[in-house]
Order: C-alpha cells, then structure tokens, then sequence
C-alpha cells in the first residue's frame, strides 16, 4: 500500500528523484545534500553534496540531463553535474541577491531554472555558452514580500509564484536569447521577460500566505495553498475563474495536481488529503490518503505503568503516537510515478524524517472513496 523509510531523527526539508527513480536527493535540515541509492527496501547513502554555507531550501533533479540544482539560505545556488566516474561536482551560480533564497525549479525544458528569494525577486538562470557561466536574470515588479513557491508552466516559458504578501502571480519567463518566441496561451499573448500575466489574491483579509502552487499537466489551471487552510484553484480557460475551498484542517505546506481533475495536498495535519475538481471548477474534498488506523497499545507493565503516571499523569501512552504514518508536518510532495495529467504514485518527506511512497492502484483497495478516473 504504503512504502515507509526512515531517514534518522531529523527534518527532511525538501527531496527530489532521479529519472528512474533508483536514487533520491534530500536535505535533512541543514547545509548539504544526500544522495541516496535504492538497494532492496532501503537506501544506501552514496554522497553527500557540500557547497552551501547555510540551510538548503530548494532542490530540483532534471530527468533528462540529469542535473541537480540546489538553493539555500546563503543566497547561492549551484547546478551539480555527475562526471563519468560518478561523482557530483558543483557550478556556482550568482543569483544577485541580498536575502535567502527559498525554492528552485527546472524548466519543463531544463534550459533554465528559476529561483524565488526573501529579496522580492525571482531570479531567472540560463547557461551562456560563449562565457561559459550560468547568468541570472531578475523578475521584480510588483513582487511586495518572499517568494515562498515556483512552479513552471508546460509551455517552459510561463512562471507561477506564489509569495508571502497573499498572492499568486504569473509570470513570462521567456528568455529570447535561448528561446524562440513563444505562442500565445489562454493566460495571455504578450510575453517579454518579467511581463505579468495576471494576479490573484489569495485572502483579501490577510493571513493566508502562499504556502505552495502548481500548474495542471495541461497548464491551464493553477491551484495553491495558503496559510488559513485554504485550497485555491484558477482556470485561465474560463475567464482566470477562481474557486475557493476554507477547509477545517490544519494548513497544508505543498500541493500538487495528480490528474486533469484531482490533486493532492499535504501540510501540518500530517495525511496527505485528495480533492477534486468538476468541470464548473468546484473543488471537493474526496478522501485522506491515509488509511492506517490507530496502533493498539500493548500491555503496560507495573513499572511503566507508575512511570507514565509520574510524567504525564496518564496510566497509558496511546496519544503520543499519531494515527497516521507522517509523524510530524508532511514538508514537500512529489510525483513518484507518472505526471501531472496521471500520476500513479506520489512520495511525502515530513519532519519525522520519513519518506513515504503512496501507491494509488494499492491505496484504492483498502481508501474506498479513491478514484483517480
């Protein structure tokens, strides 16, 4: 049903796969990042990248050039390339910024990246061959607070960002000196660098940052999440309509579309949640992936018994063990098998230090309302 591997004690802030899904890059909350070869049912640690000073926020791994690019709080990013003896060596990238930089992304095209900051800015990198440098290029107005997520459109040249002043914006990220130019889409015709597309506001009465946000696989919706719970979805093939749902649970931290009309999102409530979308753009929530049932406790002896009595005033310890697998906040989703338009399985990292692969083919028989038609 549920693949479960533990990766110590700590934080994982963010993971990324490789194109056949044999190694996996994650960051355990601080300044590197492991690499890590599937053997059986465990992971072997095969290298660790070090280059950055400071906390790692982003990473991303191209599937077809096989390039990982890395973000961190030192404002730095590098592009890592794996030589013909295997090991990763790092290209510094100068974002020209003067805060953190808080995520990155890979192009559809992998011919650029794009990486959003605490300095208003997103940052657009490409690869100048006559210098043989990667040069950043800045998209700033009318950015007011940290960019907090990215996500790429199918077309490789439009740009999602969602921010902490409460908004979703998108961006053309069209570089001419690489691109052709590129055709209009129903967002809009007119694309020159750093050109908004369009805007929305999240909550109009504050408090709901942008947590997260995702273009569909046929790039014309986009949904995100925010801080108050919310889950958001906008159609640019119906006039930019925007459909809001103000869930009960906790605030979700990522969100990501696993079919035309279904996508999945996790956060602080620790069980990744499904919900759907019809063709009026209504969301509805459908089910909680996670199916595990509350673990039996087993029988105390005396000793423990008066222990757990003395601590916590409790004669058991059933409630210190959630019911779901995550453990703690799910801090990053990612699709584990397929693509945007039809996903058949996703993977979670969380606080617990947890990574979980969830099967949807095997989920369906033991979630009864799973289905991802």
């Amino acid at each position: 049903m549920t693949e479960v591997f533990q990766f110590g004690l700590v934080p994982i802030t963010c993971h990324a796969w490789n194109r056949d899904r044999t190694h996996v890059a994650l960051s355990l909350n601080n300044n590197e990042v492991n690499i890590y070869r599937r053997m059986g049912s465990e992971w072997k640690l095969e290298e660790s990248l070090q280059g950055h000073d400071l906390r790692v926020t982003g990473i991303d791994w191209a599937p077809n050039t096989n390039r990982i690019v890395t973000c961190g709080a030192d404002r730095n990013a590098y592009v890592w390339t794996c030589g013909d003896d295997g090991k990763w060596s790092p290209t510094l990238v100068l974002l020209r910024i003067n805060r953190a930089a808080t995520c990155v992304k890979w192009s559809p095209h992998e011919n650029k990246f794009a990486v959003g900051s605490g300095a208003r800015l997103i940052s657009v990198c490409y690869f100048e061959q006559e210098n043989n440098w990667w040069v950043s290029k800045h998209i700033k107005k009318p950015i007011r607070s940290t960019i907090t997520t990215l996500d790429w459109h199918p077309n490789n040249i439009l740009l999602a960002a969602g921010a902490a002043d409460f908004k979703v914006r998108i961006f053309s990220a069209w570089i001419k000196d690489i691109e052709p130019k590129p055709t209009a889409t129903p967002w809009g015709a007119k694309m020159p660098l750093g050109q908004l597309m369009t805007e929305f506001s999240n909550s109009t009465g504050g408090g709901g940052w942008v947590h997260s946000v995702s273009f569909s696989g046929d790039g014309g919706r986009v949904c995100w999440v925010g801080h108050d719970s919310s889950l958001t979805m906008a159609d640019a093939n119906h006039e930019m309509a925007k459909s809001q749902l103000k869930t009960e649970y906790l605030p979700f931290t990522a969100v990501t579309w696993v079919s035309q009309n279904n996508l999945v999102a996790v956060g602080h409530g620790c069980c990744p949640m499904l919900y759907s979308v019809d063709d009026s753009g209504k969301l509805t929530f459908v089910t909680k992936l996670d199916a595990a049932q509350r673990k039996e406790s087993g029988s105390l002896s005396a000793m423990k018994k008066f222990q757990s009595l003395d601590r916590t005033a409790r004669s058991d310890q059933s409630d210190t063990t959630l019911a779901t697998i995550h453990q703690n906040t799910i801090t990053d989703v990612a699709i584990y098998s397929g693509d945007k338009s039809s996903a058949s399985a996703i993977s979670t990292c969380g606080a617990d230090s947890q990574l979980v692969i969830w099967n949807f083919k095997l989920l369906e028989q033991s979630v009864g309302e799973l289905r991802l038609g």
